[in-house]
């Protein structure tokens, strides 16, 4: 499929999705968020790869939401854009792949969120930098809200809509937001490392993963461990669970038949 605000390819086990609108500083709009979906959603339906890698040119990540798509623009018009927004991080969480942002830049407010919103994030350790900025423009950004009070603290998940302040990679590492720090010019290096390391599972078992662990996350804990429960049994009867266990025991490795889920 062709795309005007991203670029998208497939290198083995692995999509590579790269936001391409440099000049605009990657501002999601309608169009480029539709995209970004429609991408992820046709990947999800071949199911070739096992992991996807979000990325972007130029010196930003991504800067936010367009805010010409936002000033003066009606009430209708506004809400249907955080309807595609919406529709871009349930497909996010709804895809078999594990998604992770690749960050090398700043990644602030609508930004912020894309990368919170991935199953996992790296970052370059100089460059990158994560803000919710809405406060700049007394603009609450309450679309990031969603995405970063579920991977941080109450108290500096406020601290960041309060301040809109850009945090460091380092900052943010300790916080809990994102998972890796590398070195800038080896940023993608690593990020590939890491998701080659994730395909060494089946396919099945990243998607039970991904889907298990969002699943409970909001549950009480007798309900998780109910679901918990069946899950287990579920999955301990599957065809790629009975072959690893097979392979483990007879010390070899496994043959993963990534056309049953």
């Amino acid at each position: 499929m062709n795309y005007d605000s991203i670029l998208y390819e497939e290198q083995g086990e692995i999509g590579i999705l790269t936001l391409n609108m440099p000049e605009k500083r990657n501002a999601l709009g309608h169009h480029a968020e539709t995209e970004i979906t429609e991408c992820l959603q046709d990947a999800a339906k071949r199911h070739d790869v096992k992991v996807i890698i979000i990325k972007a040119n130029g010196p930003v990540f991504c800067a936010g939401h367009d805010r010409a798509e936002i000033l003066n623009q009606p009430i209708a018009n506004i809400r249907k854009l955080f309807q595609t927004s919406f529709n871009l991080m349930r497909t996010i969480r709804d895809v078999p792949q594990c998604v992770i942002a690749e960050v090398h830049a700043i990644a602030m407010a609508g930004g912020c969120h894309l990368a919170a919103g991935c199953d996992l994030i790296t970052a370059g350790k100089d460059n990158a930098k994560f803000g919710m900025t809405g406060l700049i423009y007394s603009y609450n950004c309450t679309t990031p809200t969603v995405a970063v009070s579920r991977a941080v603290g109450q108290k500096k998940c406020m601290e960041m809509l309060m301040t809109a302040d850009l945090f460091s990679a380092q900052d943010s590492l300790e916080m809990g937001l994102i998972n890796k720090v590398f070195e800038d010019d080896q940023l993608h290096e690593k990020t590939m490392e890491l998701a080659k390391h994730i395909c060494k599972s089946s396919k099945y078992a990243i998607y039970m993963s991904k889907q298990n662990f969002y699943a409970q996350v909001e549950m009480t804990e007798p309900q998780a461990y109910v679901f918990a429960k069946e899950m287990m049994a579920q999955q301990g009867i599957s065809v790629n669970a009975t072959e690893g266990f097979t392979a483990f025991i007879e010390k070899r490795e496994a043959v993963w038949n990534n056309d049953t889920f």
